[in-house]
């Protein structure tokens, strides 16, 4: 059976189990911690970061998008008749979601106002992309069937959502596509599925305690975040 090598709020990890969801392959999952990495995870992680993922031939894979591929490449595309081109595409909008999945954890750490307004924007800026992208007739990124675009963008939608819920902070602020895009790629229950039992808590925990969307300033943060434009 395979298995992932995972740091449980990692987003990139969530990636790679939210593929293997989708797809229903069977995998088993270990967890360890990033601040005392064991010496048998260095030897086979040659950056010494999550995810890892170990074939049945006991290979160990790392990069999520290199084990997003071989996923696809060993067990077949999620979805069927894919032309080269859509695939190059889905790739470069999957590319443009998780290369954001740090700039989201560096402004949920934000100490300040400022820095957080700052890093804020620059994200905002993604999410606005996607918003001038999705059509908003369909359920999903392209279709009403989940794509790698939906799975590469899940950790994004579903961090975004634990903070509104939180503090009252919505990152789709007045993007009414993104938000019904949020909603429905939520309501799969696939991002429940490609985390531990204790995620929420952890992640509160270690982005709403002792920052800036964990801070005093509650109510000038809900409202924004719950303004007329983030139903």
């Amino acid at each position: 059976m395979i298995k992932i090598v995972s740091f449980k709020i990692c987003p990139f990890v969530q990636r790679v189990t939210a593929a293997l969801e989708t797809k229903k392959i069977p995998y088993e999952i270990e967890y360890i911690s990033l601040k005392d990495k064991p010496q048998w995870f260095l030897d086979m992680s040659p950056n010494g970061q999550v995810p890892v993922l170990i074939t049945e031939n006991n290979t160990a894979l790392f990069e999520s998008d290199a084990i997003i591929e071989y996923i696809e490449d060993e067990f077949g595309p999620i979805e069927a008749n894919v032309t080269n081109e859509q695939r190059a595409m889905d790739r470069a909008w999957s590319y443009l979601g998780s290369k954001h999945y740090l700039a989201q954890c560096g402004t949920m750490s934000s100490k300040d106002k400022a820095t957080f307004e700052e890093r804020t924007e620059k994200l905002f800026k993604a999410f606005e992309k996607v918003e001038t992208q999705l059509s908003g007739t369909t359920m999903f990124f392209k279709s009403n069937q989940l794509s790698n675009v939906d799975i590469a963008w899940l950790p994004l939608l579903h961090r975004a959502n634990i903070v509104k819920q939180h503090t009252g902070f919505d990152f789709l602020c007045g993007l009414p596509k993104a938000q019904a895009w949020q909603n429905n790629v939520l309501a799969t229950g696939l991002a429940e599925k490609t985390v531990s039992d204790d995620f929420e808590a952890l992640f509160t925990d270690f982005y709403l305690t002792n920052t800036y969307l964990g801070g005093n300033e509650a109510e000038e943060k809900v409202a924004c975040g719950t303004s007329s434009c983030c139903g």
